[in-house]
């Protein structure tokens, strides 16, 4: 079962641009509803889709200048990153079959 990650601006470039998989990363905020509301969805997911795929978060009040590089302008904000690119974008709450489908189509 794969985890919820926490991605950081230190080992963003690691994490999720260098990495083998693709990388769904939810830009979200404490304080934000929907991005409590889309966080199990995200949950389920990693524990329903296996290491193929990463899944992880990055608080946008923590990491401002990654919201800042990749355009983020409301949250939640889904992106879904393969060989360091962003090939899927998604803002605010959407249902798990649109990111898992998205998912599936990074692979």
């Amino acid at each position: 079962m794969a985890a919820v990650l926490n991605f950081e601006s230190a080992s963003f470039e690691a994490d999720v641009l260098k990495s083998e998989v693709p990388v769904l990363v939810d830009f979200w905020a404490p304080w934000c509803g929907p991005c409590k509301m889309i966080g199990p969805i995200i949950e389920e997911m990693a524990s329903e889709m296996g290491d193929d795929v990463k899944l992880g978060k990055v608080n946008v009040d923590d990491n401002q200048e990654l919201a800042g590089q990749f355009g983020v302008r409301g949250i939640p904000t889904i992106m879904i990153f393969k060989g360091g690119e962003v090939v899927s974008s998604f803002v605010g709450l959407r249902p798990k079959e649109d990111l898992v489908q998205a998912l599936n189509d990074a692979k």
